[in-house]
């Protein structure tokens, strides 16, 4: 009777266990989350709350996206001159409200000073030129050391897009908070051939992550956060371009691993709230949500898909270049002397791209206002020297609108250093992405694209100019017919060069032809971003996320890469031939001591629950950060717990001599349900699962008996061997 006494005296004391523990279910930093548990809490929390149920809020502070944009163009004119009736107002701002400005230099006003001026008190002049070089690199250098420092000394994880980690957290990857708000305005104002629009995505995913700890409903439960991340993304390329539409599609193409139909509506209502918020601050002063609106007066015709076809082309080329080239490049960084000073080696770029920018106007101009020039259609309110056409009424120079005249000297000259411009983005580019500071690749694909196809489109257009007759051109350009548009074909080369890089598709034609409000045009878009694919696929079927997500050992599953190995889960799982046992936990025999020496003694994040040594039939698996919380809080809340007091994991507690210390109860953090499979399931079956479903481990069994696990990692291990590729040498960081 005393017995019995005392182990139901034991039981009602250890009830206390039975409450919620602090800190059970969260996960270590950088370890994936499993989708399954976490999915289940969620229908729990449901249950518990369904009498008394309150809606959740989806706002996003997108404010912060003007912001960047309006401070960006303030910094990077800064670079030129500044403006005297306001200082807060860059060169386009300062000349609104010029009544001096003649029609022949319309981008010039009284009121904004370049920096010879201001010093010297001269415009023109050698000594103005070396004045303003002087002064344009001086302050690209001083915002690329401003970005990196802040990088190294407060938000390191800020480097880069940012959109490989939202990637790879979106998927599966825990972390504390690692998501950091820094001044992302300084990525483009550094002279750097990079882009603000990438590491916005980044900056939403920041605010979804801070806005999260707010609502239980997404602190506590990750995979609901991952939702709210989702959203993020969308609302971040919503800002980003003014494309609430394509917002939602890149987060569903890109960016989500689990993407449900509430996910997505929820995505598309943050994306609208984003573009409201973007057109009510109106950051681009034209009274426009889209970044880069073009108005073409002249449609499409059916032989002009050849040249797109051709653009589609050199945008997959270049996509294939650009990742191999850069993935060398950072691996040859990472392993010299150099890159381990990111400040020393982001101030030695930024000078060659200042030095080699300046002289040539499109590559000084920033890279934005660069595509919006290569975009434009000429009109007789154009001054850009790619507008600069003879009329066919008296062979003077004017301006025309279409290709019923021809190119002037200066058209050409435009077109020569369009060319040394290209050759710079690309090499720079190449050498610049991945450095320690914000950095988007949007922009300087784009500008590439741009570049090639005003180039193609000038070349089409002239050529049809000056054969008409020819068969391609007779029923379409007539003498005096419009028939070419320069800018169309930028638009496509944007989008194809920068399909190659992303190996995007959907998403990028429908944030394209939003970015632009060119919706007549989807079909050049549509046929250049799919051959772009294509040729970049033949290369290699990772983008440059991938690549980078891969560089950086992120250990990531992706889910567009197929399995088509016919290997078998016994072959991949652990323990493998000549290793230890597997560590595994016993449900009722062990001692306190003995659990703490098999946590100590290994590095597994969770181990298989058993009946017995001898019999080998699975129970539950239990995670280790689960098990240390758990032992620290009966230890807290507890009196007797020792080193040999028993551990179970049962129901009830066994029955124990009189003077055995307390038992300790660790029933409430078993999972009862652990995923299985047996030994000869097919590994492709088994990669799909952990895909589909989010798993962090898989126990493997034979006959209801537990032989091995296989976790994530496992699987990218063995992905890389059967690539012929060693293993072993695969970090996950």
């Amino acid at each position: 009777v005393t017995n019995i006494a005392g182990a139901s005296s034991s039981t009602h004391l250890l009830d206390l266990l039975e409450e919620p523990i602090p800190g059970v279910g969260t996960y270590d930093d950088f370890h994936t989350i499993d989708w399954v548990r976490e999915k289940c809490k969620d229908r729990e929390r449901h249950r518990k709350i369904n009498s008394k149920k309150k809606e959740s809020a989806w706002e996003f502070t997108k404010t912060l996206a003007g912001v960047i944009d309006i401070v960006a163009d303030w910094m990077n004119d800064l670079k030129e001159g500044v403006c005297l009736s306001a200082m807060w107002f860059n060169h386009e701002q300062c000349c609104w409200d010029s009544n001096e400005t003649t029609f022949a230099e319309r981008d010039k006003c009284p009121q904004w000073k370049t920096w010879a001026e201001l010093i010297l008190g001269q415009a023109e002049g050698p000594g103005s030129y070396i004045m303003n070089y002087f002064m344009f690199t001086f302050w690209a250098l001083s915002f690329a050391f401003l970005a990196v420092s802040l990088v190294k000394v407060f938000a390191p994880y800020a480097c880069g897009s940012g959109i490989p980690e939202v990637i790879t957290y979106i998927d599966q990857t825990s972390s504390s908070n690692r998501f950091y708000l820094i001044l992302e305005f300084l990525d483009n104002v550094h002279g750097l051939s990079l882009g603000k629009e990438g590491p916005l995505v980044h900056v939403a995913c920041c605010c979804g992550n801070i806005f999260s700890y707010l609502f239980p409903k997404y602190s506590k439960n990750e995979a609901k956060k991952r939702e709210v991340l989702s959203a993020a993304s969308a609302a971040g390329v919503s800002v980003a371009f003014g494309a609430p539409i394509g917002g939602v599609l890149f987060s569903l193409e890109e960016v989500s691993y689990y993407f449900p139909l509430k996910t997505l509506w929820r995505s598309f209502f943050a994306a609208l709230v984003a573009a409201f918020v973007l057109r009510s601050i109106n950051p681009f002063g034209n009274s426009r949500l889209v970044l880069f609106y073009v108005e073409y007066h002249t449609p499409w015709y059916l032989f002009e898909l050849f040249p797109f076809i051709l653009l589609g082309v050199f945008g997959g080329l270049w996509g294939a270049f650009f990742i191999r080239a850069n993935i060398a490049w950072c691996r040859r960084r990472k392993s010299t002397r150099f890159g381990k000073y990111p400040v020393l080696e982001v101030i030695t770029v930024a000078a060659i791209t200042a030095i080699v920018a300046f002289p040539n106007p499109y590559t000084r101009q920033n890279t934005s206002e660069l595509i919006k020039e290569l975009f434009t259609d000429c009109g007789p309110l154009e001054s850009s020297q790619l507008c600069q056409y003879r009329s066919q009424m008296n062979g003077s120079q004017a301006y025309s609108e279409g290709s019923d005249a021809a190119a002037t000297p200066g058209v050409y000259s435009a077109m020569w250093q369009l060319s040394l411009a290209l050759v710079f983005k690309i090499i720079m580019t190449i050498f610049t992405f991945g450095l320690k500071v914000p950095s988007g690749l949007f922009i300087p694909s784009m500008a590439i694209g741009a570049i090639a196809g005003r180039i193609v489109g000038i070349a089409v257009e002239q050529l049809a100019y000056y054969h008409h007759d020819w068969f391609l051109f007779r029923e379409w350009c007539e003498v005096g017919a419009d028939c070419i548009t320069p800018g169309l074909y930028a638009m496509v080369g944007a989008a194809a060069c920068l399909g190659g890089v992303t190996r995007m598709t959907v998403s990028l034609v429908v944030i394209v032809f939003e970015l632009t409000g060119g919706l007549e045009y989807i079909v050049p878009l549509m046929a250049a971003v799919m051959t772009s694919k294509w040729v970049g696929d033949a290369f290699g079927r990772e983008g440059i996320y991938e690549a980078h997500i891969r560089l950086n050992g992120y250990p990531f599953l992706d889910a567009k890469e197929e399995f088509t190995h016919t290997t078998l889960a016994r072959e991949v799982m652990r323990p493998r031939r000549n290793d230890p046992p597997l560590a595994v936990l016993t449900q009722d025999d062990m001692t306190l001591a003995e659990l703490q020496n098999i946590i100590s003694q290994t590095s597994c994040n969770g181990f298989p629950v058993i009946v017995s040594k001898e019999s080998q039939r699975l129970v539950g698996f239990a995670l280790r950060r689960d098990i240390t919380i758990a032992i620290e809080n009966a230890r807290r809340k507890q009196e007797g717990i020792m080193l040999n007091s028993r551990v179970y994991f049962t129901q009830h507690a066994p029955t124990l001599p009189a003077d055995s210390p307390r038992p300790l109860k660790l029933r409430s953090i078993l999972d009862m349900s652990p995923f299985t499979v047996t030994d000869h399931t097919p590994m492709e079956i088994v990669v799909d699962i952990f895909r589909k479903l989010g798993l962090r481990q898989c126990l493997v069994t034979h006959n209801g008996r537990l032989l091995g696990i296989i976790t994530k990692k496992d699987i990218l291990r063995h992905m890389a061997q059967m690539a012929n590729q060693d293993p072993e040498s695969i970090m996950f960081n």
